[in-house]
């Protein structure tokens, strides 16, 4: 058994990935805190551990037992740049105050804090600050770190925010990132697959209006002049990306009107939005030859769908509407509403408000009208993609994207292509690989893998219950290189007044 060279407390436990990195450096765990079922079973499962050491609901936790490390994935979702983003105005925000009560209580000598990138982000700015200051007016020093999983050994691209802290300056001072690993591993050899790598002539890449594409991140292999992977996207652009009009039967007329409104729809002349419909009048003005029926004819098809976009407003009784109804027209510009300006407003999603329902019933009151139509994409989610697929990754690409808990459309091809240029590239890759369906999700043992988790190590059957598992821990290489480095600091080593 290895020597114990410091106890630690794991709170937001998961499925055990602070647990596993930290008792293969010595570690010992007194306890753990989790609430959900299937990470507990999965977590004294696999560490041989009794369900009594579990300390449950942080929110009750009072008091923790003397330890010499802490630990805290605390739970991402009001931080997310996927969810919305509503920090410490959500519940589960304040979780973060309980997470540091017990440092404070419990007064270990470091803390590891795990978190989302969306922490850091500038709109939460205020939030990450008050979080700083609550950790310092405990007693400690800290700083945060963003970190890619992917710099430090597992094909993943996973950047999250970690927030280390020690008790005595000194070793604060002392702490330094651990370096970047050199023999990163890569997704072909989660896949067991060697690929013969060919180094041809650079091939300068141009998306569909001539503009030079800056190889992508998520490329890293691109060694041949290709991306390693296939965007199913209608609101973005390049050689690898397949357009719905790409795989459905569309004419070069409607595959032209559809180039157009992906030209045009980010422009601040026709809205505040990153990307807003147009109305037919501003299709014609765009091209005077474009005809009502052709744009129905691709609403017809599903790719482009209409909305109602301004609406006039009537004569009405305030003592008529609801709360939400009052909200809503608090908002009106003048004498009509716009959906844009709507869709910037932050009240709505703090009062978890649905815009689509409050416009509904005000129109089944008579109060608003709708006086114009606009059209955009029917696929305008970019993280859904087209038709159930995001993403299809090619067996050359270095990284996975980040595995999330509600699993994502994002794909693995075992196929290789060898082509030509770049439309080639495209073409035989919706005939080889997209209708052929050589393609996959990875399975249990590669989401393993991908975590840095042992290919071996157990979680339940239902695909649905693993991937919530393994998407909400943390990359296991990551926390195994981080408590090398504190452990470097010599914080452990001597006993503490």
């Amino acid at each position: 058994m290895q020597n114990i060279r410091f106890t630690f407390i794991d709170l937001f436990a998961g499925i055990g990935g602070f647990k596993m990195a930290l008792s293969n450096n010595g570690g010992h765990c007194i306890g753990f805190s989790e609430i959900n079922k299937d990470a507990i079973n999965i977590y004294c499962e696999n560490f041989k551990i009794e369900p009594s050491c579990n300390l449950g609901d942080i929110t009750k936790i009072r008091e923790l037992p003397p330890h010499d490390l802490l630990t805290a994935g605390v739970p991402c979702q009001s931080w997310s740049i996927a969810g919305k983003n509503l920090g410490f105005d959500d519940d589960r925000g304040q979780l973060w105050n309980d997470t540091i009560y017990l440092l404070q209580q419990s007064k270990p000598k470091a803390f590891i804090f795990e978190n989302v990138k969306g922490l850091v982000d500038p709109r939460n700015k205020k939030a990450l600050s008050y979080i700083l200051e609550r950790i310092e007016k405990a007693g400690y020093h800290a700083n945060y770190f963003l970190i890619n999983s992917f710099d430090y050994g597992v094909p993943q691209n996973r950047v999250r925010v970690y927030i280390i802290g020690f008790k005595k300056k000194n070793y604060f001072q002392n702490f330094a990132l651990p370096k970047f690993s050199e023999n990163k591993l890569k997704l072909s050899d989660i896949l067991g697959i060697e690929i013969q790598q060919k180094i041809d002539k650079k091939i300068v890449q141009r998306d569909l209006f001539g503009n030079i594409v800056e190889p992508k991140s998520m490329s890293l292999s691109s060694t041949n002049g290709f991306n390693d992977y296939f965007l199913f996207n209608d609101l973005r652009n390049g050689h690898t990306t397949i357009h719905s009009w790409d795989i459905i039967d569309t004419t070069k007329r409607q595959k032209d009107i559809c180039l157009l409104l992906l030209r045009n729809r980010r422009k601040n002349y026709y809205g505040k939005l990153d990307g807003n419909p147009l109305s037919l009048e501003h299709f014609q003005c765009l091209d005077s030859s474009i005809k009502q029926e052709e744009i129905d004819k691709l609403v017809q098809l599903e790719i482009l769908k209409s909305e109602e976009y301004r609406f006039a407003i009537k004569q009405y009784n305030s003592n008529d509407l609801t709360k939400d109804e009052e909200l809503l027209l608090s908002f009106a510009n003048n004498v009509e509403i716009l959906i844009d300006s709507l869709n910037i407003q932050r009240a709505f999603k703090l009062k978890r408000m649905s815009i689509g329902k409050a416009i509904k019933s005000l129109k089944q009151k008579d109060i608003i009208e709708c006086v114009e139509i606009r059209y955009d994409f029917k696929n305008t989610k970019i993280s859904t993609g087209l038709f159930g697929v995001n993403r299809i990754f090619l067996p050359s690409s270095d990284i996975f994207p980040t595995l999330v808990a509600s699993d994502t459309n994002d794909f693995i091809t075992l196929k290789t292509i060898e082509a030509l240029n770049h439309n080639d590239f495209k073409n035989k890759f919706i005939k080889e690989v997209y209708e052929l369906r050589e393609f996959r999700k990875i399975t249990k043992r590669e989401a393993c893998l991908i975590q840095g988790f042992p290919e071996d190590f157990k979680l339940p059957k239902s695909r649905s219950r693993w991937m919530k598992l393994i998407g909400n821990s943390v990359s296991v290489p990551v926390i195994d290189k981080l408590c090398k480095a504190i452990i470097d600091t010599g914080v452990f080593e001597n006993e503490e007044e």
